[in-house]
């Protein structure tokens, strides 16, 4: 390292030095100066060369350890990582003719829902996290306390907004995303789901068109097939979402009433919108009066130490609905949910009430509490660092073991991963092969309402370790088969 590299991370200070440092190396081994299997510096080493400290360098390489670029070998140092297959380029898709389309379901999607309950199958499909990273434990033994302390509260009804103490957590907690709310603007429901369905039922009714990118979600096609929605999809892309040049496009040509978008850590491609394109997303939607129903349910899985701002934090009038949740990150069972409605607050408010009365009380009584003691914090950091590496090792097994030409995202955030593979690979036939041998995936049309992405799959990596890069070439070899 010459003193000119260690002037560059002095004047960079957009970034952390750890992540600075870990860059540097990083680019080494992309230049080819340390190759695969080949010792890296040590840590004291490093620590001269660079001059910062040694907790530093230690955080630069636990940093670029989580990634799969260097990995530790017990006595004798770091050493780049000798599996690295070529990264796979990111999926293309096709620019199609942007129209309405009348959403149908059909019952795979239940099935690979169902498929999450059957213990006998690996788990490679729906995007659930793994039960052992969280904290089972504690949040039982925080829903035992807070209902002896507060007995009467606990078995009371919890009308909206809900239940004040975790709204007001909630609130504090925005902050992070850059968004200034109080207390008063938070609604809590039973899961995401639930606040996009009032999202929704505020903003649409039977016959109206909204707008979403593609691919999205397979449970937001269920839902508008139920609430006789059309969807107009927009094209997405893993580098930046949802394409606003197409989205001006199809505003221009046909009448939308609402616009339903993942900015960040989107399912199932794992994009992440860049902040100037959330901006002109939210105020291109403004110019239109067009309200923006926004999923922010994966933001908190960031593979970094922060987690990305919203579009919200972009929003003048009111405009926006953010949707959020407790279930990726601390406990699905607990169903606890949220949002911030902005304009449309007395609406949802008043939907909520006839929907289902409100929320039990004794859940969100023991998320508040484990979000008042501080330990949401310290959990995320631990399933953040867990889950970008299992990411990053189950896409080095797709890069060995999936035939040539497959491609795949790298996100930043969240635990899927998209799969592209050669044209003539039938994910519904591979989905039905892989059940057979006992793993369960997500097949790329679900995805869509349009004659789309059958050669693409979802994968989960929340449960993924060494152990199942078996399971990895087996899914590889059933792919050559076609």
């Amino acid at each position: 390292m010459d003193s000119m590299e260690r002037t560059d991370i002095i004047k960079n200070q957009e970034a952390p030095l750890y992540e600075q440092v870990a860059g540097q190396i990083a680019s080494l081994v992309e230049k080819g100066t340390y190759r695969p299997g080949e010792r890296v510096p040590s840590i004291r080493t490093l620590s001269r060369q660079m001059k910062v400290s040694v907790n530093t360098v230690r955080e630069a390489y636990g940093y670029l350890e989580v990634r799969r670029i260097i990995e530790a070998r017990p006595q004798s140092g770091y050493y780049v990582c000798t599996t690295l297959p070529e990264v796979p380029a990111e999926p293309q898709f096709e620019n199609r003719e942007i129209h309405p389309t009348d959403v149908g379901v059909g019952e795979l999607a239940e099935m690979v829902m169902r498929d999450t309950a059957n213990p006998d199958l690996i788990q490679l499909g729906a995007s659930i996290p793994d039960p052992t990273l969280l904290p089972i434990d504690r949040l039982n033994r925080m829903l035992s306390s807070e209902v002896r302390r507060k007995p009467i509260v606990s078995v009371s009804y919890s009308l909206p907004p809900g239940y004040g103490r975790l709204r007001k957590q909630i609130a504090k907690r925005m902050v992070n995303s850059g968004c200034v709310v109080g207390p008063e603007d938070v609604v809590i429901t039973n899961g995401c789901m639930e606040a996009v369905t009032l999202a929704l039922l505020a903003t649409c009714k039977p016959g109206d068109t909204l707008a979403v990118e593609s691919p999205t979600y397979y449970g937001f096609f269920q839902l508008f097939h139920q609430m006789g929605l059309k969807a107009l999809e927009i094209p997405s892309t893993p580098a930046s979402g949802i394409s606003i040049e197409a989205l001006t496009y199809a505003l221009d040509t046909t009448k939308v009433s609402a616009c339903l978008v993942v900015p960040n850590y989107s399912n199932p491609i794992g994009s992440i919108m860049p902040d100037e394109r959330k901006l002109q997303l939210v105020r291109l939607l403004e110019q239109y009066d067009i309200p923006l129903i926004e999923d922010d349910i994966n933001s908190d899985l960031s593979h970094s130490d922060e987690r990305p701002t919203t579009a919200m934090c972009h929003d003048r009038t009111g405009n926006v609905l953010l949707c959020s949740s407790f279930t990726k990150t601390l406990a699905p069972g607990y169903r606890v949910g949220w949002m911030v409605p902005g304009r449309y607050q007395a609406r949802v408010q008043n939907l909520k009430l006839l929907m289902n009365i409100g929320n039990a009380t004794p859940p969100q009584m023991a998320i508040a509490e484990f979000l008042v003691s501080g330990g949401y914090d310290r959990h995320l950091r631990a399933i953040r660092r867990t889950y970008a590496k299992r990411v990053a090792m189950l896409g080095e097994a797709i890069g060995h073991h999936f035939p040539e030409g497959t491609r795949v995202t790298r996100p930043r955030g969240g635990f899927n991963l998209w799969v592209e593979m050669n044209e003539k690979v039938e994910s519904l036939k591979l989905y039905q092969e892989a059940l057979k041998q006992g793993i369960t995936i997500t097949p790329g049309p679900l995805f869509t309402a349009l004659d789309k992405f059958h050669n693409c799959v979802r994968l989960n990596a929340a449960f993924y370790s060494e152990k199942n890069e078996l399971t990895v070439e087996t899914l590889g070899k059933l792919a050559k088969k076609f």
